[in-house]
């Protein structure tokens, strides 16, 4: 079994054959393996975890996002004046930025702490640990406004600030997989969800299996907050969005209760968190019912042969990316805009084909010709956004994010 097949089984995640390649090669250097075969025949559970700790990305910074937190504390606040505590899960929770500006945004809006209870989960030990610790550096503190670090935290060495320890009593952190939930005992737990930056890793199955298990999670008039690039993977799959500008903020569409799907897990491993990989991001299908007053069949629309085959190439392209056939799959692209120079899709596909690859300057360069064709080709902006905030790079990322929000709400208003 390759490397690449068995980091999937144990995240769920994808990660193209360099980057497990490259992983492999440092732990060998560590643990004295001269062959891959034997290195991979003998891994244990612990070693696993060593192994994904090198292909994990656990980027992010104190208040991302803000809009989502104010719209946490307004429903915490609703329910506390009803007598009604609130439940909040933060999944995957990174070096645990995320549930700890939940608990400072709780904090400043004057919510009691017996009012909310914050559970935090990721697949990276390492980031749990460095989550306990609360110890944070400077890349932490993007925001625009860094008031609160005067107000929560203390200066420890350098340009390092800890949390103060009445706001790390507030979460408590566990190691956990999303995939491996335990949703039975969880069901309908949690009426606050941050899953943000999750999904976008994920091939379609995965996706819908994550879904599930959060909805399974979430109770029945809870929220759930996603990053803007997974609103419409949400909404393909029993959510509905909700009307907090810029947060991003999803509930359920019924109140049936959904059925929780399990990945294979390797054995003994309990362990999430967002890869280097990004897999291509779903497509919309809108599919119109026949009329009921019309009972004979109405005629199909075929397109010529000419343009099935071309469309037959990016079909092609995208099988053989989820392969990890990342040469095979650009080749299919390129012979794709050899007869169809304009095409937009093909352009976001090398775009997605060159980030599996980790050409991240290429990838950057395919997703601009991409909405240089179609402005407004919702995808690309969402991976262009992520990209330059990576790069630290967050005008052009709100600016990029704030174009794809827009294009997203056009596009609810319409359905």
């Amino acid at each position: 079994m390759t490397a690449q097949t068995l980091l999937r089984r144990a995240t769920g995640l994808s990660v193209s054959k360099s980057v497990a390649e490259r992983a492999v090669g440092q732990r060998m250097e560590q643990t004295g393996f001269a062959d891959s075969e034997a290195y991979l025949q003998a891994l244990t559970p612990a070693e696993m975890t060593q192994l994904i700790e090198l292909v994990v990305v656990p980027e992010s910074w104190l208040f991302r996002d803000p809009q989502a937190f104010y719209a946490t504390v307004e429903l915490v606040q609703e329910r506390w004046a009803r007598g009604r505590a609130t439940r909040i899960l933060s999944i995957p929770c990174a070096g645990g930025e995320e549930p700890y500006s939940m608990a400072m945004a709780l904090r400043d809006g004057g919510v009691p702490k017996q009012a909310f209870s914050i559970d935090a989960y990721d697949l990276s030990p390492g980031c749990i640990e460095r989550a306990q610790a609360g110890i944070y550096g400077r890349n932490a503190f993007r925001a625009q406004d860094v008031a609160f670090r005067e107000r929560y935290f203390t200066h420890v060495a350098d340009d390092s600030y800890r949390i103060i320890d009445s706001l790390r009593e507030q979460v408590t952190f566990r190691q956990g997989n999303l995939l491996q939930f335990d949703t039975a005992t969880y069901s309908r737990h949690y009426d606050v969800i941050f899953c943000r930056n999750l999904l976008i890793y994920f091939d379609k199955p995965t996706t819908r299996a994550a879904i599930q298990n959060l909805s399974a999670l979430l109770a029945d008039d809870g929220m759930l907050l996603a990053g803007y690039a997974e609103v419409p993977s949400f909404c393909q799959n029993g959510f509905t969005t909700l009307q907090f500008r810029q947060a991003f903020a999803l509930k359920k569409e019924t109140a049936a209760p959904a059925s929780p799907v399990q990945m294979a897990p390797l054995p003994a491993l309990r362990t999430l968190r967002t890869l280097r990989s990004v897999p291509p991001a779903p497509r919309r299908t809108t599919v119109a019912p026949p009329s009921p007053a019309v009972p004979r069949t109405r005629p199909v629309s075929v397109p010529p042969p000419a343009q099935t085959a071309q469309a037959d190439l990016l079909a092609e392209a995208r099988l053989l990316a989820d392969r990890g056939q990342l040469r095979e799959a650009g080749e299919k692209c390129h012979a794709h805009l050899a007869k169809v120079p304009e095409a937009a899709e093909a352009y976001f596909m090398l775009g997605i084909i060159n980030e599996l690859a980790g050409k991240m300057d290429l990838a950057d360069d395919y997703w601009r010709r991409c909405i240089y064709l179609q402005p407004d080709h919702y995808e690309a902006l969402c991976h262009l956004s992520l990209l330059a905030e990576r790069n630290g790079n967050h005008t052009a990322a709100a600016t990029l994010k704030a174009r794809a929000a827009r294009i997203y709400e056009r596009r609810q208003a319409s359905n």
